[in-house]
Parts: structure tokens; C-alpha cells; sequence
């Protein structure tokens, strides 16, 4: 808008992706004006001649003034044309992102015999990484397309540019030349470079990863490459007179029994047979808002953008469909969205359960550009259309985690702030968009204690203000230095943490602090002109400054209040409620509709007339039990946050919810799906109700953690594992309502004839269970690697495990056993991978493990070079995978970062990449 009292133009300035100068005002030319002596009082001679001069005066003022409000018209349609120009242009970009989805879905279709699941082209498998592999990345991610390990380790085939949008088909030509100039989508250097059709390997160690415009499962994972491994320090043995396979694990080994029919031919270095699917991420539950802030947006393109664990979830609401942008190696810990509303920049942290913590300053890889290095903290700028990334920039920089980023607005976005984690809380502020791995312009300690929010001034260029505990700093860049003010309160009542920031259009800033007050600080200055004192009861969390100059604010009280340019209250107040959480972050939906991100993980729209609802809701703490439904399209999920939810897989909503009042650690459903059991941290488990949530009744079996519940398949049987190293069996009857104990599998010792004792039963807590097809028999693993075998009936461990060699198991889910032999990468310990799952009605077998990977592989899985798929997402130990009853999709939790993420199972090409082999 135009400002008349200071001649020129005041309100903030929305760019497109070519950024440009300001509109030009007539501020300057007025002053020139003035200066010259236009605008003097005329000299009086005489009457008559002051009559004349006087009237010139006048006239010339008259005339001045008309100008002034032309000019002031002529800005206002400048300004509202651009709005509507870059209405236009998302418009346009969510045109092209529906055209490439149905296109893709349309090629797809042909390829693969009708089911629309995009694939990309020339996929690769892997073997797991080898030992040295491991001393590089211990937590590493999922494989990134366009990594070069050594010649030595992989065979290299044609494919596309992996740091090119994924793979299009030849009848999308046309649209890819008109990308190409188009500059709101790419810079012209990463879109020339993107349609490359084979890249160098110098080519493939430089670049940035790319997106997956389709969400397909190319997320720094999917295209995985072969690579030996060996299981620990020795190879596996195999003695074909006994048909005992022997493997080791930390210097531990472990006898597996060969099945019969396998025993003449077995080979444990033999080839292994490609997986017969692939998986494809199709749609993430959860939401980081919990210990983040300032993470929501909604684009003009009506999706909605927000993170958790490693993903970029863009949600649209209306049509109910999910992209994401997958190119993080580890927990996303802040987003900022571009003035031109196409571009984000999002940053990692170093991860919080790695065993090397990925600290620039304590553990620096050995190149900075190699993409090995894109496992440390670092920032990415991506295109929210294609999914692409155009920079990747701080690798060297950041030490810690990036805590919060936002781009210039003056300038139109030519400029990125960042403030890490380190304790020096170092802020830098960088040209990003200048080379692959942007450029710094300064960086400076911005202060002892810890930074919650840095945002640029929409108005003054050179100014940044950055907040946190004990302070509020105005900084002004100018000239290559960054000068420092920090906020004055004179007499008012200092605060120990400034929460939150936002500016007016006339450039004062508006800071919320944790007593719960609002201040306005004058622009240009660091005082405060303006307070107004217990806004909330508690902490401002929010602080949105809307169009029209009302404010908007969300506090820890769990209220949303509405103000006007004043700061005077409105009436109009929104009480969230206790479930959801308090609004974290409160950002500006569709018309008058409000997007609010709350500290229990939801994501919550509406407005102040109708009701909030959710939109999307996760667990808040970690997350251990999973139980997908024996008979229909859902599952079940529980952690430490005492609640269990029912989810949908096609609805991708909550059936349910329930306080359980404990911390749950397993659950599982009986085989007709009308009870669900919930085992607990206390030793305690639940049998209840799956449609009414009715409790029927609770049991304790010692005062451990319960691990594991499995219902056996003829479902006249429970066995329950537990921390405390027991095999607790339970006789079911009333449809699985009554359960009588038979006994309990535990350790004794016994002394054999001429033999000293000996131990029988787990020295260690049980971790995972099977039961036999004809429910007889029990497998379990324990934490000290073990696998024994159990008579269920009796409660009797079967010491001659060789008699075993031909059970049929009825599931999977125990990691050490003959089928799960080539699961296991090189130097594991036996703990590296948590959980696996077996499909009820084909040959696949999925794991998850402590790197936040999830693989497919061929089952059985029983030779040491099994080759897999291999997809990241998640940012913390993978607790728990299970398929669906028809196999159709694969649900996978996290720990630590309590996200569920679902994937579509479709059948794997037998191309000849596919199916590439060994040198």
C-alpha cells in the first residue's frame, strides 16, 4: 500500500522466482523537487507579483498532490496484480503437478499390466553395506540416487539422471521442454542438468538428490545398488553332512537347521532371487509440532506443507492425496517457505539416536561434497512442484542441527538466514541461490542462549530479528557486517524466553514473550513503543499478521485470539481443545479459513465461526506397538503416549481412539479381528473391544515390559513374551474373551547324566515369537541372539532343535531364524534390526532396523547375499512392519520420531538393471 505520510511504498512485496527491484517510487523525484526550490515560498516584490507566484504556488501543489494520489493508485494495482500473477502461476504449477501424476499413472499402468503404482525406471538392488561402509555412516540413510560408491562394489548401468526429476516418459516431452523455460520451476543451470539422459561419475558425486515427483520410491533409497556383505567378521559355514548353517553375530554363532529339501543343494554364498515387489510411499501419519515451530503453511496451490521425521508431507485436504519430498537423511527440524510461495528450504539435524552423532566439528566427513556428506545437518532448497532440489547448502557450516531458517521479502528471496543448534548459536545468512551449494555471505554468534525464531523484515532489507531465551536482537546487514542491537524493555518486566515474532505492514515488529504479553517494537529501533501485558496465560506460541492487518496469535493456554491493527481484541476467540494440544504455530488457510499446527502433533483447520477440526493427527511420544487388522483395510497403533488409534488405510483417518492410561508396547488382534490386546510397559495387558473400545478384562504376567503377543493360527492360543525372559501360553475361549493361563516358557537348569548343569529357556528378554501352521509349536528370539523352540502345549523347550528343520511357521517375525539368515548386513550386532514381517500370501519379507530403513527382500531370505530394496523416511529406529491381510500395503512405525508411514506393494519389473548382478 501506499503511504502518505512518508511518500513511498510501505506494504510488503511479493516476488515470483526471478527476483527483481522494488516498485519504483516517486519519493525521491518529490524530494529532488523540493530541493531545487520548487516548493519554496515565492519572494514578494509586489503585490501583484506575490498574487502571481502565490497562485503558481498553489497550483503546482494541486497538481502535486494529484500526482501523489495517482501514483499511490497506480501502486495499489501493481500490487494487487501481482498477487494475481502468482495466483496464476500456482495455478499453472498445480496444473503441470496433476498432468505428471496422471501421465505417470497412465505410463505406469502400461507397463506394469494395469496396477497404478508409478515405478521408476532401471532400479537397481543392493546387498547391505559392507564394513566400510558402516565405519562412514553407522545410521546412514536409505540410498540416495546418484551416490557413486567404488567401481569395485557396484556394476554400473544406463539410467537417468538421479538428480533429475524421476524418470518421464517419452509422451511428457513437450511438457519437459516447457519446464525447461520456465523459470518459476527450476533455475536454468539444475533444468538443463536435470534432463541430461546419462550422467558422468563426476557428475553423480557433485549434484544435488533429487525429489520424487510422483512419490515414488526413489527417496534417496529406492534405486538401491548391490554390495557385498559378509555376516560379522567370518563368513557363514555350512556343514552339508549335519545341514547346519552356522552364522555369527558380534563373535557369537548361531546354528540354524537347513530344511530338508534344501539341504544337497544349499549354498549360503549361492544367488539370491530379486524381491517380487517394490514398495512405494503413499501416504504419512504425523506431524513434528511437538518441540518445532513455524512448520505449517498452505501453499496457493491448496496443499498443505509441514514435515515429520525425515518426510515433507504436502497434503491437499480437498482431494485427499499426499506428495512427498523425500530428500533428508534425518530429522527435518525447520521450514520456510519462498516469498514466490514455489520454493522451500527445509533443515536436517544430525540425528538424535546415532551412535556417532553427525557433529561437523567432532566427526567432519572426509569431503564435504561428496554425498556422503549429506548425512550431516545441511540445508536444501526444493521446488515444491517437481519435488526437485536446486541447492543443498551448510554441510560445512552447520555443526549440530539447523533451528530455524527464513528467507529475505524485501529483496523478493534472494537471500536465506539459518540459525544452528550449536552452543555458540551461530546464524548465518547466505546467497543460496548461487552454485549447487549456495554461498555464504557472513556468519556471526548470535547468541549464548538458545534461538527460537529468525525472520527478515518485510520492509527494511537489511534487517533481520532473531528471539529466544533472555533475548530479542535487531540485526542490520549491511556492507558485508552484520551490526547487533538488542531489544531494550527499560521498565517492563523482562521475560526469559521471547516466543515468537511477527511484523505489521508498516514494519514494526510484534514479539511474544512467556509471561504471556505482547509487544510492538518500533521499526528501525529496539524499543518497545507498545505492550500489551497477559494476552495469554502462558507463553505466545504464534503470532500471524493477516492481510487486512489483523492479528492473530496462539498461546500456550490453548486459545486463539483475534486482534485488530491496534492490538485491541476483537471478541473473536478459538479454545482448542485439550486433545489436540496447544496451537504451536497458526498460519492462514484458504479465505478465511486458519491452519493450526499443535504441540500434541495435530494439524487442525477452520475458522472462527465453525469449529476446528482435525486434519491430521500422529502419536506424540515413541512408538512400539503395531497390529495390522486380520480381515479389513486397517491397523492399530500404540507408544508411551498412552493411546491407541484404529487407522484406515484408505480413508486415511482415525476409527478410533483410547486412553489407555499406560505406556503400551505391543498389541495384536485375535484372529476373527473382534478383540484387540494391548500389552504394556507395567507387565499388564488389556483384551478389548476392536469396534467398541469396551475393556473385558486385564491380566499381569511379572512386572516387565510386555514385548510381544501373538494369537496362535487355530486362535485357541496366546502367547505372551515378556522382559523378563518368560513365554507366558493362555487356553482363549468365549470368542476370545477368557484366557486361562497353561503355563510359561522359561529358563531352568537341568543336569544330564556325566554332564555338569546346564541352562534351558532364554538367559535373556524374549523379543519376537512364531507359532508353527498347526499350533503345536513356538520359535522365539531373546536380546542375547538366541532362537529356541517350544512345545506350546507343554511349555517345554525342544533342546533338539535339529528335529525343527521342517516346521512350517504360520509367520515371520523372528530376525534370527534359517529364512531371515541373509537379512543381515556385515558387522550387525544383533540388534540392528528391530522387527520383521512376512506377506500372508506371497514370498516378500520386509525389516526395519536402527538406521530408519525399511527393506523388502525374496523370501525365505536364507542366503548371505539377499538382495533387497531398501526405502529411509523415517528418522529413528524402525519399531514395527506388518502387512495388511491382502498384502496390498506395508505400514511402518517409528520410534523416536512417532511417525506411521504407509506403502503400496506392487509388483517389481524384471528388467535387466532389475536383475543385475555381482562382478
Amino acid at each position: 500500500m501506499y503511504n502518505s505520510t512518508s511518500g513511498g511504498y510501505r506494504g510488503p512485496h511479493k516476488m515470483m522466482l526471478g527476483s527483481s527491484p522494488p516498485p519504483v517510487t516517486i519519493t525521491k523525484v518529490f524530494d529532488a523537487w523540493s530541493k531545487s526550490g520548487s516548493r519554496a515560498c515565492p519572494p514578494a516584490h509586489t503585490d501583484g507579483d506575490f498574487v502571481m507566484h502565490y497562485g503558481n504556488y498553489e497550483m503546482i501543489e494541486n497538481e502535486n498532490q494529484s500526482l501523489r494520489d495517482r501514483v499511490a493508485d497506480l501502486e495499489k494495482k501493481v500490487h494487487e496484480q501481482t498477487d494475481e500473477i502468482m495466483c496464476l502461476r500456482s495455478t499453472l504449477a498445480d496444473v503441470l503437478r496433476r498432468i505428471n501424476t496422471i501421465e505417470g499413472a497412465r505410463v505406469v499402468n502400461s507397463h506394469s499390466g494395469g496396477r497404478a503404482t508409478p515405478t521408476k525406471e532401471g532400479v537397481r538392488l543392493r546387498h547391505h553395506h559392507s564394513d566400510s561402509a558402516r565405519d562412514v555412516s553407522k545410521r546412514a540413510s536409505s540410498y540416495v540416487p546418484g551416490r557413486s560408491p567404488s567401481a569395485t562394489q557396484i556394476r554400473h548401468t544406463p539410467s537417468p539422471s538421479p538428480f533429475a526429476s524421476p524418470a518421464r516418459p517419452q509422451q511428457l516431452g513437450a511438457l519437459n521442454k516447457r519446464w525447461a523455460s520456465t523459470s518459476d520451476f527450476a533455475t536454468p543451470s539444475h533444468t538443463a542438468r536435470a534432463h541430461s539422459p546419462t550422467p558422468t561419475n563426476s557428475q553423480l558425486s557433485r549434484r544435488p538428490n533429487s525429489g520424487s515427483l510422483h512419490n515414488l520410491n526413489n527417496l534417496r533409497s529406492s534405486t538401491s545398488q548391490l554390495n557385498l556383505t559378509r555376516h560379522g567378521a567370518r563368513e557363514a559355514q555350512y556343514n552339508p553332512d549335519e545341514g547346519v548353517v552356522k552364522m555369527y553375530l558380534r563373535g557369537r554363532p548361531l546354528n540354524l537347521y537347513v530344511p530338508t529339501p534344501m539341504r544337497e543343494t544349499y549354498n549360503p554364498s549361492g544367488p539370491t532371487a530379486q524381491p517380487p515387489a517394490k514398495l512405494k510411499l503413499e501416504w504419512v501419519y504425523g506431524y513434528r509440532g511437538r518441540d518445532c515451530r513455524n512448520n505449517v503453511y498452505q501453499l496457493p496451490t491448496g496443499e498443505i506443507v509441514y514435515f515429520v521425521a525425515a518426510v515433507v508431507v504436502l497434503y491437499n485436504v480437498e482431494d485427499q492425496m499426499q506428495r512427498h519430498y523425500l530428500g533428508h537423511t534425518d530429522d527435518i527440524k525447520c521450514l520456510a517457505v519462498h516469498p514466490n510461495k514455489l520454493l522451500i528450504a527445509t533443515g536436517q539435524t544430525a540425528g538424535h539416536d546415532r551412535r556417532d552423532a553427525r557433529s561437523w566439528r567432532l566427526n567432519p566427513p572426509a569431503d564435504p561434497l561428496s554425498p556422503e556428506a549429506e548425512e550431516w545437518p545441511h540445508i536444501r532448497v526444493w521446488d515444491s512442484v517437481s519435488l526437485n532440489t536446486l541447492h543443498i547448502i551448510g554441510i560445512s557450516d552447520i555443526e549440530r542441527s539447523v533451528a530455524c531458517l527464513a528467507f529475505s521479502k524485501a529483496d523478493g528471496g534472494s537471500l536465506l538466514v539459518a540459525v544452528d543448534e550449536a552452543p555458540d548459536h551461530n546464524m548465518s545468512v547466505w546467497d543460496w541461490s548461487r552454485g549447487e551449494r549456495g554461498y555464504k555471505l557472513l556468519e556471526t554468534k548470535c547468541a549464548a542462549d538458545q534461538v527460537l525464531a529468525v525472520d527478515f523484515s518485510p520492509v527494511d532489507r537489511n534487517t533481520i530479528i532473531t528471539c529466544g531465551k533472555n533475548h530479542i536482537s535487531f540485526w542490520n546487514y549491511e556492507s558485508g557486517m552484520l551490526a547487533k542491537r538488542m531489544g531494550i524493555f527499560e521498565n517492563r518486566e523482562r521475560p526469559k524466553y521471547v516466543t515468537s515474532i511477527s511484523f505489521t505492514d508498516t514494519g514494526n515488529v510484534i514479539s511474544g514473550d512467556s509471561n504471556g504479553n505482547l509487544l510492538i517494537w518500533q521499526r528501525g529501533g529496539n524499543t518497545v513503543c507498545k505492550m500489551v501485558r497477559g494476552a495469554h496465560e502462558g507463553p505466545v506460541f504464534s503470532i500471524l499478521v493477516q492481510k487486512d492487518g489483523a492479528i492473530i496469535t496462539g498461546g500456550k493456554d490453548g486459545r486463539i485470539i483475534e486482534w485488530d491493527r491496534d492490538l485491541e481484541r476483537t471478541g473473536n476467540v478459538i479454545e482448542v481443545s485439550e486433545q489436540f494440544g496447544a496451537p504451536r504455530v497458526v498460519t492462514s488457510g484458504r479465505g478465511t479459513q486458519l491452519v493450526v499446527g499443535t504441540t500434541r502433533n495435530c494439524v487442525l483447520g477452520g475458522t472462527f465461526t465453525f469449529p476446528l477440526r482435525p486434519v491430521m493427527q500422529g502419536h506424540t511420544e515413541e512408538l512400539w506397538a503395531l497390529a495390522p487388522h486380520p480381515s479389513q483395510q486397517q491397523f492399530l497403533t500404540a507408544g508411551y503416549d498412552r493411546t491407541c488409534y484404529l487407522w484406515d488405510t484408505m480413508a486415511h483417518t482415525i476409527v478410533w481412539s483410547k486412553d489407555i492410561g499406560e505406556h503400551a508396547q505391543s498389541a495384536a488382534f485375535s484372529n476373527n479381528g473382534e478383540i484387540v490386546i494391548i500389552g504394556t510397559t507395567s507387565g499388564r495387558w488389556f483384551v478389548m473391544d476392536s469396534e467398541t473400545r469396551e475393556m473385558y478384562s486385564q491380566h499381569q504376567d511379572g512386572n516387565e515390559p510386555i514385548q510381544v503377543l501373538r494369537f496362535s493360527p487355530s486362535g485357541q492360543y496366546l502367547a505372551v513374551g515378556s522382559r523378563d525372559n518368560n513365554i507366558y501360553v493362555y487356553q482363549v475361549s468365549e470368542d476370545c474373551r477368557k484366557y486361562t493361563r497353561i503355563g510359561r516358557c522359561q529358563a531352568k537348569t537341568r543336569k544330564a547324566r556325566y554332564q555338569s548343569i546346564s541352562s534351558v529357556g532364554h538367559s535373556s528378554f524374549v523379543t519376537h515369537l512364531d507359532w508353527s501352521a498347526d499350533s503345536q509349536f513356538l520359535q522365539s528370539n531373546s536380546g542375547d541372539y538366541e532362537l529356541l523352540f517350544w512345545n506350546a502345549g507343554l511349555c517345554r523347550q525342544i533342546v533338539q532343535t535339529s528335529q525343527m528343520r521342517d516346521v512350517e511357521w504360520a509367520s515371520n517375525t523372528c530376525t534370527l531364524n534359517f529364512s531371515t539368515l541373509g537379512i543381515w548386513p556385515e558387522g550387525a550386532d544383533g540388534t540392528d534390526i528391530n522387527t520383521c514381517a512376512k506377506a500372508n500370501q506371497s514370498s516378500l519379507l520386509a525389516t526395519g532396523d536402527d538406521f530408519g530403513k525399511v527393506k523388502v527382500f525374496a523370501f525365505p531370505a536364507s542366503n548371505q547375499k539377499a538382495r533387497c530394496y531398501e526405502y529411509g523416511g523415517h528418522s529413528s529406529h524402525v519399531t514395527a512392519v506388518g502387512y495388511l491381510h491382502d498384502d496390498s500395503r506395508l505400514i511402518s512405525t517409528g520410534g523416536r520420531d512417532t511417525a506411521i508411514m504407509q506403502w503400496v506393494v506392487s509388483a517389481a519389473s524384471s528388467s535387466p538393471s532389475s536383475s543385475s548382478s555381482h562382478r
